[in-house]
């Protein structure tokens, strides 16, 4: 959490500042990962299917019926963190992106498209959201090769979602790193002040969630 923070405001630092070695590796990798101009639409169509995890629609779709679930068995505390985390790292981003004023990457098929602005990225941040919450409340439940099943498909999911934008040509590598550390970070604090955690109040339980189940 602290090591996230750190990058989020170091990144943020390096842009605003325009350190120049840091910001001319970011648009090399940006230009050499953009899938071009004159790209053909089938492949801007994937690539968007591909970034949808990111979206805030798809998190919120995804995690609607988790709280109800929740609600329904009573899980208060748990339903409080997962909903917060899932529902402000959006405007938490937004009001760090104003905060930097970076522009996007100048594209003519690309971010210069967006009037938005560029660090961090908010798919970014959505799909590290996503894939953290989901891991910190499944975590208890799932046996230990589960467990390292749906970390190496979180990782993977996220590590997507990042390189889709900057094939699009939408965000540089830095404001993906940012949108990353942002969502982890972002979910980690949540989890842990509401006790979200392992172990915490919030926290399921597999054998207590078994037998709530088994007495309905």
């Amino acid at each position: 959490m602290v090591v996230a923070a750190l990058v989020v405001a170091l990144l943020g630092w390096a842009v605003t500042s325009t350190a120049a070695p840091l910001l001319g590796v970011d648009r090399s990798v940006s230009l050499a990962l953009y899938a071009g101009d004159d790209r053909p639409g089938w492949l801007t169509a994937l690539l968007l299917v591909a970034t949808a995890p990111g979206s805030a629609v798809l998190r919120y779709v995804a995690y609607l019926p988790v709280l109800a679930w929740l609600a329904v068995r009573r899980r208060w505390w748990t339903a409080a963190w997962v909903g917060t985390a899932v529902l402000l790292v959006s405007p938490l981003t937004t009001l760090l992106k104003d905060a930097v004023g970076r522009v996007r990457p100048q594209f003519s098929a690309g971010g210069a498209r967006y009037e938005s602005l560029s660090y961090p990225s908010g798919h970014s941040s959505g799909v590290a959201t996503l894939v953290t919450v989901g891991l910190l409340l499944a975590w208890p439940l799932l046996a230990p090769r589960a467990r390292r099943f749906w970390l190496a498909a979180g990782l993977a999911l996220a590590v997507l979602v990042g390189l889709t934008r900057m094939w699009l040509g939408v965000h540089f590598l830095t404001d993906v790193v940012g949108g990353e550390a942002l969502g982890v970070g972002w979910s980690l604090l949540v989890a842990l002040a509401f006790g979200g955690l392992p172990g915490g109040r919030a926290a399921l339980d597999g054998r207590r969630t078994a037998e709530g189940a088994g007495t309905r």
